[in-house]
């Protein structure tokens, strides 16, 4: 096995990365980000800027996008777990206005590269969850473009657990679907 494992997705150019674990009675250690191997996987992208969040327990965050400034994004949990969500939002791909999830836990240690084009949110399934996220771009006041989380012409099936309550801010709420963003 090499350094990391990248599983392609069903819409092109997302990517899950796993990085190889080094562990032993002490603990771990794992590379999360060495520039030629990510190049050598088919992830040729600089990096700019590192993102760091925390949520609590039924926090989404999203579904957000740069207008002017895109972002590709390469994002992992370092505490807890979340559903991670990208949307494609690039005209003319054959996979306009779908969606990919997937589990990011401290645990799996997997990490979901998300390229320019994409909108992209989360929803915390742990009690509380750390998120990191790593940019080639440098954050824009005033840039982000949103879509509505629950969006039926998107159709995004989030994992709420029985009980959990969605803690979701205002402008998150209030964004558009698919269909305002097409026009």
């Amino acid at each position: 096995m090499g350094k990391l494992t990248v599983e392609t997705c069903e819409i092109e150019g997302l990517r899950v990365v796993t990085p190889q674990l080094h562990g032993d009675e002490r603990g771990y250690f794992m590379e999360t980000y060495q520039y030629e191997d990510f190049k050598a996987a088919g992830i040729d992208r600089v990096f700019v800027q590192d993102n760091q969040s925390s949520s609590a327990h039924g926090v989404l965050r999203g579904l957000h996008f740069q207008i002017e400034h895109p972002q590709a994004k390469l994002v992992r949990v370092v505490r807890g777990e979340v559903f991670d969500v990208a949307v494609d939002l690039r005209e003319g791909s054959a996979t306009f206005g779908k969606w990919f999830g997937v589990r990011l836990s401290a645990e799996n240690r997997k990490q979901f590269y998300v390229p320019e084009g994409f909108a992209h949110g989360f929803l915390v399934l742990s009690d509380y969850a750390e998120f990191c996220y790593k940019c080639t771009d440098y954050y824009h006041p005033g840039d982000e473009g949103g879509l509505r989380y629950n969006d039926p012409d998107i159709g995004i099936e989030w994992p709420v657990d029985e009980g959990m309550e969605l803690n979701i801010n205002e402008r998150d709420r209030n964004w558009g679907g698919i269909k305002e963003y097409r026009k």
